[in-house]
C-alpha cells in the first residue's frame, strides 16, 4: 500500500475514533442519551470508519471489537425505532 493510501485509512480510522469519544463526551455530559437514535447511529458510524482503517493493518482483536460494536449499535438502532412504534 502506498504511503497515501495508509495515510487516508487512517484517517477514516481516527476521524472514527473521534465520532465514538465525542458520542461518549456528549453522554456523559448529559447532552445525549443512549436512548436517543443519534447516539446508536454515532456509534455505528464511527465503528464503521474504524472498522475501515483496520483493513489497511490487521488486528484481530481490535476487529472483533468493532463487529460487536456495530451489531450493538444495530440493536440500538432496531430497538429506538421499535420504541417509536409501539408509542404512537
Amino acid at each position: 500500500m502506498t504511503e497515501y493510501g495508509a495515510f487516508i485509512f487512517d484517517s477514516v480510522g481516527c476521524t472514527g475514533t473521534a465520532i465514538i469519544l465525542i458520542t461518549y463526551f456528549l453522554n456523559q455530559c448529559t447532552l445525549i442519551t443512549t436512548a436517543n437514535l443519534s447516539y446508536s447511529i454515532l456509534n455505528l458510524v464511527g465503528a464503521i470508519m474504524i472498522l475501515i482503517s483496520l483493513m489497511s493493518t490487521w488486528n484481530l482483536a481490535s476487529v472483533i471489537m468493532e463487529i460487536f460494536w456495530i451489531a450493538i449499535s444495530i440493536f440500538g438502532v432496531f430497538r429506538w425505532f421499535r420504541m417509536t412504534a409501539t408509542s404512537r
